[in-house]
């Protein structure tokens, strides 16, 4: 495992430091009986509320220390308004549910795309063997370009020596 960058590790502390405070501050508050709302735990844990809300389970705390179990309600009284922890849970449970949808949708058009390759290939008189074949012929022609390649360069060598060696031979024309 390689070592990551201190700039990351840097990082990873201050994260670590800010995430301790927003505890500390969540617990303060709670014992103090104070409102607890994001900008309240922020504001107290001196990070900002995005930090809170990129971090779920920061989140998912504030949000449980702000509507306690049996907040609101006499003891033996039974409610019939939705919790704010109910609601949250619903909208949690709506995101899962849509991401699992559209993990679904990907994997279906992933398939469908397959299907719709496979099917315009069969039209295409094109098959699995000759798609095989083509692919064997396209390596055989690039090889065969780089062949010829190192060809025209052993001859461009030649002709450079050619040259050098016919102006030699013109000088030695010319002074005699």
């Amino acid at each position: 495992m390689t070592a990551s960058h201190p700039l990351t590790q840097a990082r990873h502390r201050d994260a670590a430091r800010r995430r301790e405070r927003v505890h500390q501050a969540i617990a303060a508050m709670t014992a103090e009986a104070a409102e607890i709302s994001i900008s309240a735990v922020a504001a107290r844990a001196r990070v900002h509320r995005s930090f809170i809300h990129r971090h779920p389970d920061l989140h998912a705390a504030v949000v449980t220390a702000a509507d306690p179990p049996g907040a609101g309600t006499e003891p033996g009284q039974a409610t019939t308004t939705v919790s704010r922890r109910s609601l949250l849970a619903d909208n949690a449970n709506l995101h899962e549910h849509a991401r699992r949808l559209q993990r679904r949708i990907n994997d279906l058009e992933a398939r469908l795309s397959e299907l719709l390759g496979a099917h315009a290939a069969e039209c295409s008189g094109f098959s699995l063997l000759d798609t095989a074949d083509t692919q064997d012929e396209i390596d055989d022609l690039r090889q065969r370009v780089l062949d010829l390649q190192r060809i025209i360069e052993e001859r461009d060598e030649e002709l450079g020596a050619a040259r050098e060696a016919h102006r030699r031979l013109m000088v030695e024309t010319n002074r005699a």
